[in-house]
């Protein structure tokens, strides 16, 4: 079989669950990570015949994809913010919207002196793709992550070696565990936040796929950021900020919930399908 006979399978096996764009979109993952080749190179060799062993593990592919498996899952990596993360099932495959986050921050803190000395901590980690992020962008930065999953401390600790950085992780669960006061010029969290009675509405990709436990909060799914904000408050020098990405329908709730922990200047920001996604707020 040649590749464009493995890619029109592909194609049509996958657009039935995800649709034209998306299946092409997965098919160039795979392809392009399989074969290593690029795109441009993708598009020349389609009529090239596949080796035994490729066809196989394409096959192989098609056939996990075929569950709603994500294709980071498959191929074991995600792109975020120009970087390649190493992720699985025990953490959460990094999305655009926590991107704009990142790039929100990595503005802010353009404003400040280049020879600063800034603490920041990423609060329920995962991959640890947003504070190794930070770290590449600013390497002066002395960084945290922590999380209540051991196993996605490790993926974090992989990317950590993967990207040359020196972000400290280790294991917090913040509902119990108090900052240090005056510790940090900035905190962010992209915390669990989906409630139970929201499960009919995800995807199978997601749903069926992703750890609940860095998707699910318990109640009116505010309960984290009811108590980071607290922690927060006290926790950053003065003149740092708290950075939340949000559920798109709480913006109000979660602006509230910072105004009564003692937060006067708060900005909230929709993301770039117009959604409100990202709340900020300064002390």
């Amino acid at each position: 079989m040649t590749i464009s006979d493995l890619q029109k399978l592909y194609r049509e096996k996958l657009e039935p669950l995800y649709g034209d764009r998306e299946a092409r979109s997965i098919t160039r993952l795979v392809f392009e990570k399989i074969l290593a080749v690029n795109a441009t190179q993708l598009s020349f060799d389609r009529f090239r015949i596949v080796t035994v062993a490729q066809r196989e593990q394409l096959e192989a592919i098609l056939s996990r994809l075929l569950t709603a498996e994500p294709v980071q899952y498959v191929l074991g990596e995600a792109d975020f913010c120009g970087f390649t993360f190493k992720v699985n099932s025990q953490v959460l495959i990094p999305r655009s919207e926590t991107e704009e986050l990142v790039h929100w921050i990595l503005s802010d803190l353009k404003e400040r002196k280049a020879d600063s000395e800034i603490r920041m901590i990423d609060i329920g980690t995962g991959s640890g793709c947003i504070p190794i992020a930070l770290s590449v962008k600013y390497p002066q930065a002395k960084v945290e992550g922590i999380d209540i999953s051991n196993e996605a401390l490790e993926v974090a600790v992989a990317n950590n070696l993967l990207h040359q950085t020196a972000v400290q992780f280790r294991y917090a669960d913040i509902l119990k565990e108090h900052l240090p006061a005056n510790a940090y010029d900035i905190i962010v969290s992209n915390p669990p936040y989906i409630t139970e009675s929201e499960k009919d509405t995800l995807a199978d990709n997601v749903l069926n796929h992703e750890p609940h436990l860095a998707l699910f909060a318990p109640q009116d799914g505010l309960v984290f950021y009811r108590r980071i904000a607290a922690n927060a408050f006290a926790a950053l020098q003065l003149g740092g900020a708290l950075y939340f990405e949000i559920h798109a329908e709480k913006g109000e709730e979660v602006k509230a919930i910072l105004q009564q922990a003692g937060f006067n200047k708060i900005e909230l920001r929709k993301d770039m399908n117009g959604n409100d996604r990202m709340v900020k707020a300064s002390k």
